[in-house]
């Protein structure tokens, strides 16, 4: 991975700001609109070039509706979404067809993110071939070279997902992903469907292609050790808002705020001699349909105090990468 002196010195090349997506709860006959599912809450952070941005948290956390939304397969509630310096939160038509070029995701199961009917050479070019990007001549080269680059054989241009073990469909994702040379890529849990030792495989394939291409990723998982691997910056969500964010090494030797503190004690450490105290969270994560107030952690914080109660605590900056969201600091 590039240098963290080389990447602080490149431009965004996405910020989200004070991002909120809501999804309408329905009820009756009518379908009138009873309440609102607060997936993600007034989030903000940026992504440089050739940086990967590591964003963790449990189950129902907003994390994958958060890169759904940047990538404008969801509409934002309200805040913005720049992409190299341009507002995209609101366009429509050939800007928003423009704005998708580059954008790419790699999704968690790479079976049912790929289309059956298809072979893998068909899979690649698609995106080639509905921006008419290249000639036919051009796209079947430049296929075989994304399959190259992915590890994969170009006589497996014929075959069908079907065909392709799990690892190998992934890499089938992340080859058309890459096929439009895109600015930004969301990988939305891309590992956690593999076997353990084809998550190392495809995890160094992403590392690699980033040295390669200098490629931005939005990489989303719930497993702290795979942030850990890939990522340059971790940020850590909970119930729709962010609690805090930093550069990886900080953030794995000192985490400030209760919840990440906890969510690392439950990192398993590859001594079986070593002795970590493990924080128990009590309770499970609330309702984003009916959030606690002031802070959203208080219910499961074993150091809550009056004021995380009554006031929402805001993200402020501890040193110039890191950020934490916690009265307590």
């Amino acid at each position: 991975m590039a240098s963290d002196m080389t990447i602080q010195a490149q431009a965004p090349v996405v910020e989200v700001r004070d991002l909120t997506k809501h999804f309408p709860v329905r009820s009756g006959l009518l379908g009138r609109v009873v309440g609102q599912v607060q997936a993600v809450d007034g989030v903000s952070f940026s992504i440089r070039k050739g940086e990967t941005l590591g964003l963790v948290g449990e189950s129902g956390s907003g994390k994958s509706t958060v890169g759904k939304t940047v990538l404008r397969l969801l509409q934002a509630t309200s805040g913005q979404v720049l992409l190299q310096g341009q507002d995209i939160t609101h366009v429509g038509g050939q800007a928003l067809r423009t704005a998708r070029q580059q954008m790419q995701m790699v999704f968690q199961d790479p079976y049912a993110s790929l289309n059956p009917r298809l072979s893998a050479g068909k899979i690649i070019g698609e995106p080639m071939e509905n921006f008419g990007t290249l000639d036919k001549a051009a796209r079947e080269a430049r296929v075989a070279d994304l399959l190259d680059r992915v590890g994969l054989r170009r006589e497996a241009a014929i075959r069908y997902p079907h065909e392709f073990s799990g690892g190998q469909r992934q890499r089938l994702g992340v080859a058309r992903a890459l096929a439009l040379n895109p600015s930004l890529i969301v990988a939305d849990e891309p590992v956690s469907a593999l076997d353990v030792s084809v998550q190392a495989q495809v995890l160094n394939l992403l590392i690699r292609l980033q040295k390669e291409l200098d490629l931005t990723y939005l990489f989303i998982s719930h497993d702290l050790a795979v942030v850990e691997h890939i990522s340059h910056r971790v940020a850590v969500m909970y119930l729709g808002t962010l609690v805090e964010v930093a550069d990886k090494k900080t953030l794995f030797a000192s985490p400030q705020h209760p919840y990440t503190q906890a969510l690392l004690s439950a990192v398993p450490l590859p001594d079986p001699t070593a002795k970590r105290e493990r924080t128990i969270l009590k309770g499970d994560i609330p309702s984003p349909i009916n959030p606690p107030a002031g802070c959203r952690f208080h219910t499961r914080c074993p150091l809550a105090q009056d004021v995380c109660r009554r006031e929402v605590p805001v993200l402020k900056p501890l040193s110039d990468e890191h950020s934490v969201a916690c009265h307590l600091r």
